[in-house]
């Protein structure tokens, strides 16, 4: 799956990037998912986005190192 690692309040998280919905800035950063499940990181919105764009980037050089 599309995973990526974050930092939770009480241990490391591994997340699923296709269930997240939404990525809010509140005190902390609050990350939705479409099951319903809330978890709050300690990653910024903006690292969430750079580390979801990164794994993206990855996935796409080893896709294409396959061709």
């Amino acid at each position: 799956g599309n995973m990526i690692t974050l930092t939770g309040l009480t241990a490391a998280l591994v997340v699923n990037l296709d269930l997240v919905e939404t990525v809010e800035p509140t005190p902390d950063t609050l990350i939705s998912f479409t099951t319903g499940r809330k978890l709050v990181v300690k990653e910024s919105v903006e690292e969430f986005i750079q580390r979801a764009l990164e794994f993206k980037r990855q996935q796409h050089s080893f896709i294409n190192s396959l061709k």
